[in-house]
């Protein structure tokens, strides 16, 4: 059985102070890689010694050393998101440095730590596979039609309304699809289906 993955319910910070060098991590959940670059350029600060970054969205990552030594800060970062069991988040390590050296080793587990203890303490929540379903039902049903998917975890995107009936256009949990649809011809004594729609 595949992991849950989580993402991040807000953005979050945490810092340590490692030898000198202080170490500031912040993430935050994301839907794109461009969300996510943009989410670094607002997080990093200029006047910082570096602004080390990764991010991971489904299949799709990206990290980056800012000057350290290469495999010393991006990597850990992207490393402690995969590691946290998180998607769909990008993480920024700001460092200022102060004056002593860490070595590679040190500054992977300082990058790489810092990173993990921001995404340990934030609040998270699962990412869950949705699904979409398309319906038509007669204006007699639609009330409590909606309010019995409802309590299911549908969101309903559209709805058009016709001289004979209603199409709803909905969003919900791939898992609650068969009790939706068997819940749709229950509601409608068999007039209606739920048809599936490929994401």
């Amino acid at each position: 059985m595949t992991p849950i993955l989580h993402t991040l319910v807000v953005p979050f910070q945490h810092s340590e102070d490692i030898r000198k060098s202080r170490f500031l991590a912040q993430a935050a959940p994301v839907e794109t890689p461009q969300q996510a670059l943009a989410y670094v350029q607002q997080a990093s600060d200029a006047s910082a010694t570096h602004n080390c970054w990764a991010y991971r969205i489904g299949q799709d990552y990206r990290f980056n050393d800012d000057g350290e030594p290469g495999g010393t800060a991006g990597r850990p970062i992207l490393q402690a998101i995969e590691g946290q069991g998180i998607d769909r988040a990008v993480v920024v390590v700001t460092r200022w440095y102060g004056g002593i050296k860490l070595g590679a080793g040190g500054l992977a587990r300082a990058y790489g730590g810092t990173a993990a203890e921001c995404l340990r303490l934030a609040a998270r929540t699962p990412i869950v596979a949705m699904a979409r379903l398309r319906l038509r039902c007669e204006f007699a049903e639609l009330a409590l039609m909606k309010a019995r998917l409802k309590e299911l975890g549908v969101k309903i995107e559209q709805e058009s309304f016709e001289a004979d009936g209603v199409t709803l256009q909905m969003r919900l949990p791939a898992a609650r699809m068969d009790e939706a649809r068997a819940r749709i011809v229950d509601i409608s004594r068999g007039r209606s289906e739920g048809y599936a729609l490929d994401e």
